[in-house]
Formats: C-alpha cells, structure tokens, sequence
C-alpha cells in the first residue's frame, strides 16, 4: 500500500482490484506478524473448534436437515453478536488509515470487504454454507447449482452484516446512552447463550412450529435453504435479492466509513461533561472516589461493561422464568454483583498510563485504592439490593430469603476486595483511553487474558461467600451475620493487599502498562508448550468449567437440597440410578481438565526451560 501513497501516484486513482489485492496482502501480513506466542494457540483452537462447528452443519444437512435453516440462524448470530461480545469486534484495517487516498468511499469499503474475507472466519463458515449444497443434492443438480451459489451470497451476506455492526458501532457509539445500549444488547445475547434453551422450550410445547418454519427462513441465514427449496423462477428471485441486499450493504457500509472518517478528523464527539459530585473534592479516599465515580459516568467502555453484566444478570433469570423455574430469579442481584466484578477486574488496565499521578504523590496508593472500592460499592450496591430484593418479592420464594440476604454482604465485600486486588497483581496493559481508535469500546487490551481474569473473578468472588453459605446450612438466619462479617473483612483484606503490593510493584506495574509484560524464562507459559500441549491447555482453561460447574456442582447442590426440576442438567434427566454416577464423573472431568491446565505448562517447564515448537 505504501507504493500508492508514492508522491508520483497522489493523484492517480488505484484500479478497483489492484487496491483490494493490496488490502488481502496487507491483512495476510498483519496477521502473519501477529502470530507468537499465545495468538497462535488461540488461532488452532478457535479454527479447530470452529471446523467441528462446520463440518456438524454438514452433517445437520445431511442427517438432520428439518434443523438446517435453525443451524445456519446459528452461524448469523455468530457473526451479529460476535463483535458485540468483544467490544465492538476488532479492526485491523481501520478505514481512517486510507482516507488520503484519491478513491470514492464505495470503493474503499469494497476494497475493505475483500480484505475482511482473509481470514481463518470466513472459510469456516463457507465450510458451514457448503451445508447448502449438500442439502440441494435432495432436489437433483439444480438444487446443487442454487446451494453453491446461495452458499457464496450468504457469506458475503454475514460478513457485510458484521462489517455494518462493526462500523455502526464504532460511528455512533460516541455517549453514554448508546454505550447503555450496547451493553443491553451485549447482555442479552450473553443470557442467550446460556439459557436461551428455555424460551426455546417453551414455545416447542405450543403450537409454534409453522411460524418458527417461517422464521429461520426469513433471516439472511434462511434465504439460501429457501432458494434450493422453491421452484427456479422463485430461486432466481431469492437469488437476486440476497445480492441486492449486498449491494444495500455495502452503500451503507461505505456511508458509515465516510462518516467515521469525517468524524474522526474532526475530533469525535465528546461525551457531555457535567456528573453528580457525590463527594467534596477533597483529599484521601473520598476525592480518589469522587474521580473514579465520574470515570465510572464518563467512559463508555466501563458504561458498557456495567451494563452488560446487569443486563445478563436481568435477562438470564428471566429466561428460565419461560419454563416456569423461578429459583434463580431471587439471586438476580447477587448475579449482577458476581458479573460486575468480572467486567471491572482490569480497573487499573483500563486507565492506561494514568497510574503515573498516583505513583508521583506521596502516600496515594492507600486513597487510590480505597476510593476504588468504594466508587465501586457506591456503583454496584445500591442497584444489586434492589434488583435483589425485587427479585424475592416477584418470585415469592421465601426460602431464598436467607440465602439472599447472607450472601450478600459477603459478595459485595468480597467483589470489592477481589477487584482491587487482581487489578494489580493480575493487571492487562491497554490503551490509554485519550488514544483509542475509532472503536470507542475497545480497550486495545489481549482479548484472552481479559476473559481468563473475568473467568478468574467468577471463581473468586463466589468463593469469599462459601462461608456466609455455610453459616446458612447451619442455621438460616446466622448467615446475614456471617455475611457482613466475611464481607467487611474481605474487603478491607484483600485491599490492604492491593495497597501494599501497589506500594512495592507499582513501578513495575506502570512499565507494564507502558510495555507489555516482560519475558521470564523460568516461568511457566502456555506459549512455550509444543502446539498439541498449547491447543490442549486452551480447550481445558475453555470448557472445564461447563462438566465441573452446570453439569457437576449444581446438580450436586439440587440433589442434596431436593430440587426435583432437571432443567438442562444431564444427570437429573437420567434415571435415579445413573444421577450420583453421572455428576460424579462431571466433577472429576472439570478438574481433571483444570488439573491439566495447570500443571502441564508447570511440568514441561521444569523439564525443558528451553522453548519447544512444533
């Protein structure tokens, strides 16, 4: 690219082609470069993960193809709800990097769309669209011909879909209420993921199946098993529509980018200043407390984060609401405690560099911290009582009463010690948040190591309560006093903690920041494991928690406590016989997975300190 930036070739519009092989190109190398270390685990596991994914669509068509169009709603979800799950998805080409080139915004974005195409996502999900083919071949070669058209329109189609996502939100998520609203719908389709089975019951128990026919075939994902299903003047039409909604996409895309750019030359637009003062600025812990509650106002991708983890804590109980379980609904506010922690544990990672004015005054780290924790409490408290106490008055379930009112207290100290704490002894580098791009919810911060420390708090925070729970077993009242008391010493511990290591390290942690994190050889690493180990400690840190957790403790616990509702839990559908056997096995399948994640890299380590490939 840099050869049409050439003073000789300023004013000479690049060929349509020439400019998108120079996209592919650049996209190739950039993922070429960006391949060390753990991007490369993370790139085999999620093609290998996603080729299984694939090759069962194939198989759904093949063996299955009534759940074809519900399969192939699957994979468009994917493509909608994916950059919403990681932000606002990633942009390696940014389209603010070639607004000086003399070419209309069209053929930029169509340049843009060709680079979007190299990448491992893509040529999965044509292994997936090629489901299309397979079932047009009930239909006779015409029916093959139709599939392998609609299978390249309909993946052309996804990932315009997800490229006009990506830019709608990078364009107009510039305030607090449209930052809300992403985080809602973040939200949302994280609670689907894990209990959107629930509706789905539910409607299969009324007489739903001829509009939920319709349905899967309406979407974008369907018009392609509608096309091979319809007579040939009627797949022609299905055909050509899918490519006018192509090209609808693509002069919108174009639009959007053409915006952004003018956007961001002038400057964005600024969120509107003017907060609540909760607090005197003043010194000590209320004035750290007072700034971290207008960081907590003011920066969008913490308003998000915020509000995608009460979203989810809302909505999931909700959906179980649909097949009549209503157990969970009284817990909604401890939820939304356990999801805050988790989508806040990086507090230090976020502001960047900013680190710097607390380390140069004299005694601020004790302030810093304080006012940390509580800016948090003062934002997470109030809203998890009500939704808490909400929740057990809609659900009426006076058994929960205990429960709820004993754990917590406990989860609130524990979310604001655990909080603190890892955020500087676990903390991931980002961007400073004044030299973000034009994804205004993008911290530029590792992808994975932010998810392994969210998956860490989930752990901990309910972990600091185990005594509050305990106390209840005992007797239902003692929890509430337990509960205060964990959580009171929990955060006032595990802070200390924080303060004392932000005393010492915090220079280091400042050049973290600034540098990324240093290389220790003596230090166990998945990047230093040979690849079969490296892609076999990513599934395990990836899915042991789904047989110890869903599929072991909780039906544990409902076992124990009499539930009799099998929900989704294997080993309750199963006969009396086989449960205790099943969620046994469970239990031991998730920490022997854990266990492999963890040792592995710790004992190739010690044998071989030198980094081994294959």
């Amino acid at each position: 690219m840099a050869q049409l930036l050439t003073p000789d070739r300023a004013v000479t519009a690049p060929r349509p082609a020439a400019l998108a092989r120079h996209m592919v190109g650049m996209r190739l190398a950039l993922m070429r470069n960006s391949l060390r270390g753990d991007n490369v685990t993370n790139l085999y596991t999620g093609a290998a993960l996603g080729l299984i994914l694939a090759l069962g669509t194939i198989a759904v068509a093949v063996l299955w193809p009534v759940y074809l169009p519900l399969c192939l709603a699957v994979w468009l979800s994917g493509w909608i709800f994916g950059p919403l799950l990681i932000g606002g998805g990633s942009e390696a080409l940014r389209p603010e990097y070639f607004s000086l080139l003399p070419v209309t915004p069209g053929r930029i974005a169509a340049a843009l769309l060709a680079g979007a195409f190299a990448g491992p996502a893509p040529l999965i999900t044509l292994i997936a669209l090629l489901s299309l083919p397979v079932y047009g071949w009930r239909f006779g070669p015409g029916g093959v011909l139709i599939g392998l058209v609609a299978a390249v329109t309909t993946l052309v189609t996804l990932v315009m879909i997800s490229r006009v996502i990506v830019a709608t939100i990078g364009l107009f998520v510039r305030s607090r209420a449209t930052a809300a609203a992403v985080g809602v719908v973040t939200g949302t389709a994280i609670a689907l993921c894990s209990n959107g089975w629930a509706p789905l019951i539910a409607l299969g128990g009324t007489d739903s199946a001829a509009w939920s026919h319709v349905l899967v075939r309406v979407l974008p994902s369907g018009w392609g098993v509608a096309a091979v299903e319809a007579p040939w003047p009627l797949a022609v039409a299905i055909l050509v529509a899918a490519a006018g909604l192509i090209a609808l996409l693509l002069t919108a895309w174009a639009s959007l980018l053409s915006r952004r750019v003018v956007s961001a030359a002038r400057g964005g637009v600024p969120p509107r200043r003017g907060a609540p003062r909760p607090f005197p600025a003043a010194g000590g812990a209320r004035a750290a407390a007072a700034k971290e509650l207008r960081t907590w106002w003011r920066d969008l991708v913490r308003i998000q984060l915020l509000v995608t983890a009460f979203s989810y804590a809302v909505v999931s109980p909700l959906l179980l609401v649909t097949i009549g379980a209503w157990m969970v609904v009284p817990f909604t506010g401890l939820i939304a405690i356990v999801m805050a922690a988790a989508s806040s544990a990086n507090l230090y990672g976020a502001d960047g560099t900013a680190l710097w004015l607390t380390l140069m005054t004299p005694g601020a780290e004790r302030a810093d911290v304080r006012g940390r924790q509580l800016a948090w409490l003062l934002v997470v408290g109030p809203a998890a009582v009500v939704l808490s106490l909400t929740g057990l008055l809609v659900s009426g379930q006076s058994w929960a009463w205990p429960w709820v009112l004993g754990l917590l207290p406990a989860l609130l100290g524990g979310g604001a010690g655990v909080v603190v704490l890892l955020a500087v002894t676990s903390l991931v580098p980002g961007t400073d948040p004044h030299k973000r791009g034009g994804n205004p919810l993008s911290t530029g911060a590792d992808e994975s190591a932010e998810t392994g420390l969210a998956w860490l708090v989930l752990i901990t925070v309910p972990a600091t309560a185990l005594p509050a729970a305990g106390a209840v077993l005992l007797h239902p009242w003692a929890g509430l006093a337990v509960g205060v008391l964990t959580g009171a010493l929990s955060a006032w511990g595990l802070g200390w903690i924080a303060r004392r290591r932000l005393e010492k390290r915090g220079i280091e942690l400042l050049n973290l920041m600034k540098h990324g994190p240093a290389p220790q050889p003596g230090k166990p690493a998945t990047a230093d494991l040979p690849l079969r180990h490296r892609i076999g400690v990513t599934i395990c840190h990836t899915i042991a928690w789904l047989p110890l957790f869903p599929q072991g403790l909780v039906p544990l616990v409902m076992k124990i406590f009499g539930f009799e509702d099998p929900v989704w839990f294997l080993a309750l559908h199963l006969p009396p016989l086989w449960q205790w056997p099943t969620i046994i096995f469970m239990i031991a399948t998730g920490l022997l997975m854990y266990g492999y994640a963890f040792l592995i890299p710790m004992r190739l380590s010690s044998s071989s300190p030198a980094t081994t490939t294959e």
